[in-house]
């Protein structure tokens, strides 16, 4: 028998130089992302209901259209304001753990509709319990993800996790469409419930919160100890706000990014299943083509990630809010009884740029701001939500006022163009741009 000896063991590197005790074929980041990407779908669903909500409420409470759409402009708002603090919240105790609440949280809210009477259940059921929950899941949590687990490929990944959610809005419109038309908003709110819900257990038993959790280093970086965790949420989020707020490019990316979602999520995704229907288009017609601009939203969001790894942010914000603008001045000209090609037309081409701006919004972030930038992504997506809740009351109430929807499709127009401006005025930080 031949006996073996081994040789000595080398003494281990210090722990903050140490990569990691192997190199995984498919780097763990990319597992993180794909649970991320799923958490995303699975909260996706409750943005898809309120443009549904707007008709049946209507009919069955007699609430006006500008009642509901201040339900919905709370929950717009919450979901803003929460996001900076949300991601100081994950600092102190984890990403794992603010998220699951946070699904707990939206599903809670979505059931309890079921058995609202007065409006005001509504404001506090949807606007303030569903805005907290998804406040607390919002592109800070993609932003919080994508700067711990990965050095390289930021932008890429970025555009993937930010078309998340239209990937859950093509999932989830075409079914909740059909429920609300077969089986009224109920069954539509209780799906909103389990989807979030769902996802729960994928969140706790899959998510990790930083790469030194399992031993590695992020993609395409170094080795490093995890943080210990940061107390102070409040402040913290607050104090980075105020430093933020003495630069200039804080208020360029806020304005551009309110412009945004007086765009978005304020107009087109709460009252254009409304404005198609109040010109003779059924309302699974309308949701259908939604769903359509979230397919092309998916394209479009990745692609606008792998254009901001490549080329000058600001510019590609500009290219973006300029196309959006030319669209939306296009749109009362489009809406008809029946789906036509010129529709279609805008249903792809608006689809492209739902959310392209998301990937260089955070990259701005990221090159003026550093370590504090999913913090001060969080309230300049605050911005996006405060601008996407003032359309969406705007817009009902123009609805109310007017009997048309008109007058908010041409003034978001006019706005995008002023973001566009706004866009080209934000200068590159000193010293250079902080590498993606």
């Amino acid at each position: 028998m031949t006996q073996t000896t081994e040789p000595p063991a080398r003494p281990a590197p210090p722990a903050a130089s140490r990569p990691s005790a192997r190199t995984p074929r498919v780097h763990r980041a990319w597992f993180v992302a794909a649970v991320t990407f799923v958490t995303i779908i699975g909260a996706a669903a409750f943005a898809s209901l309120p443009g549904l909500l707007i008709e049946p409420l209507h009919g069955e409470f007699a609430w006006s259209r500008g009642t509901i759409g201040f339900a919905v402009s709370v929950n717009l708002a919450l979901y803003g304001l929460t996001a900076p603090f949300a991601a100081a919240l994950m600092d102190r105790f984890g990403i794992r753990r603010v998220v699951a609440l946070a699904l707990t949280v939206i599903a809670a809210g979505s059931l309890l509709t079921v058995w609202m009477t007065a409006a005001w259940q509504l404001i506090l059921f949807w606007g303030v319990l569903v805005g907290l929950g998804s406040g607390s899941m919002a592109l800070a949590f993609a932003a919080t993800v994508t700067n711990r687990w990965f050095v390289a490929r930021r932008g890429l990944v970025t555009g993937i996790l930010t078309a998340a959610g239209a990937s859950g809005q093509l999932i989830f419109l075409p079914l909740l469409s059909w429920l609300v038309e077969h089986h009224g908003w109920r069954p539509a709110a209780v799906t909103v419930a389990l989807a979030a819900l769902a996802v729960v257990p994928f969140v706790w038993l899959l998510l990790r919160d930083h790469p030194a959790d399992v031993g590695l280093a992020p993609y395409g970086g170094e080795y490093a100890d995890k943080p210990a965790p940061v107390t102070g949420a409040a402040r913290r989020a607050v104090t980075v706000l105020f430093k933020a707020a003495r630069t200039g490019p804080f208020w360029l990316l806020a304005g551009t990014f309110a412009i945004c979602g007086a765009s978005t999520n304020g107009l087109v995704k709460t009252h254009f299943v409304p404005a198609a229907h109040d010109h003779g288009m059924p309302v699974t017609a309308a949701a259908g083509l939604l769903a359509v601009i979230g397919v092309f939203d998916v394209v479009g969001t990745i692609a606008s990630g792998w254009f901001t790894d490549r080329f000058e942010a600001r510019r590609l914000l500009a290219v973006y809010y300029a196309l959006r603008g030319v669209s939306l001045l296009f749109l009362p000209m489009l809406l008809a009884p029946a789906v036509h090609p010129p529709m279609l037309f805008f249903i792809v081409f608006y689809g492209l740029d739902w959310v392209a701006t998301v990937p260089p919004t955070i990259a701005l972030c990221r090159e003026h701001y550093g370590e504090d930038s999913a913090i001060v992504f969080g309230w300049v997506l605050a911005s996006h939500q405060v601008g996407a809740a003032a359309v969406a009351f705007a817009g009902g109430l123009a609805r109310d006022v007017f009997g048309s929807y008109d007058p908010v499709w041409y003034a978001s127009g006019a706005l995008c163009a002023a973001a566009a401006l706004m866009a080209l005025v934000i200068r590159r930080p000193r010293g250079g741009v902080v590498a993606a």
